[in-house]
């Protein structure tokens, strides 16, 4: 099939486009620009690259009406952020593709109140970006059940793999955190230390894409998390980074009050993000219909992340 990949070139699109050539598709690439994907494949030589800016094509009303003139069988959408622009991609999509998979993310959600959270539970976002995502979410399934729009959405985790910071078990992105557990060196963390992260390999994101996508019966009209099978909390998270260096964490905490002055107020606020949240989604309706199963732990998924920054000289042993 011929299949239009929105957001090639980033965290999943890494992934997606090989296993998308090896499985004999077509595929159309569509970014902002030329990026490189973070780790290289010869199936990027097999496929046809457009880049396009999103945002002043929409501006415009032209960025459906692109996509759609590419004679799509199947449109992924990796990064569309507002209601407003899926309703206008789908619109011009209608009636003209077989599948529509949309990337969500599980802070549709918002916090976790009975883990593991199932696809089921209800949606309370707690900002922009998570209330963005959920009316997304409504609005694509909607026209799924009400006029057969053939809609997938799948919410990934926190993504990890290598050649880019995971996020830390301080919540954060701040190398440095890793850094320190390395080097036995003392580090504080928020409360005490049992709100949860759950991390997800971009490949097993682009899997089960591709799971979907194998089996429209069991996916159209549907949303599906996509994360590890357990969460962290990040005292645990913690412990097992330091061990990787041989070390025993030393670990201190402070209440959020105090501990967000610790440090920069762009690390206070992701990590504020993750630790309101403290996600912990199941797996089982992925398997269930799709026969899905993601082949990394959390911890498996952040150790090919942290090795890579290893080998980049990022963190140093």
């Amino acid at each position: 099939m011929r299949v239009v990949v929105i957001g090639s070139s980033g965290h999943i699109g890494t992934y997606l486009i090989p296993r998308l050539v090896d499985a004999g598709h077509d595929v159309v690439a569509v970014s902002r620009g030329r990026r490189d994907p973070y780790t290289p494949h010869g199936a990027w030589q097999r496929v046809t690259t457009i880049t396009a800016d999103r945002v002043a094509e929409e501006a415009d009303d032209t960025f459906g009406k692109r996509v759609a003139a590419l004679e799509p069988d199947v449109v992924m959408d990796l990064i569309c952020f507002e209601e407003s622009s899926a309703r206008r991609l789908a619109a011009a999509l209608t009636g003209r593709v077989r599948h529509f998979l949309h990337c969500g993310t599980i802070w549709v959600h918002g916090p976790s109140t009975r883990v593991p959270t199932t696809e089921d539970r209800p949606r309370r976002p707690l900002a922009h970006y998570g209330r963005q995502k959920a009316a997304i979410e409504a609005h694509l399934l909607d026209r799924a059940h009400r006029d057969g729009f053939p809609a997938t959405v799948i919410h990934p985790g926190h993504i990890t793999g290598p050649g880019w910071v995971p996020v830390n078990p301080a919540g954060n992105l701040d190398p440095a955190v890793f850094q320190a557990l390395a080097d036995g060196t003392e580090v504080t963390l928020p409360n005490l230390g049992m709100e949860t992260v759950q991390h997800v390999h971009a490949d097993d994101v682009a899997r089960l894409f591709m799971d979907a996508l194998a089996n429209p019966a069991g996916s159209v009209g549907e949303s599906f998390h996509s994360v590890a099978t357990t969460a962290l909390t990040l005292r645990g998270y913690a412990e097992a980074v330091a061990g990787w260096f041989g070390q025993d964490a030393r670990l201190a905490y402070l209440p959020w009050e105090q501990w967000r002055d610790t440090v920069s107020e762009e690390q206070a606020r992701i990590t504020y993000d993750h630790i309101a949240h403290s996600p912990h989604c199941g797996m089982e309706k992925a398997q269930r219909l799709l026969g899905h199963r993601p082949r990394h732990t959390s911890l498996e998924a952040i150790a090919e992340a942290v090795n890579w920054l290893v080998a980049a000289g990022t963190i140093t042993r």
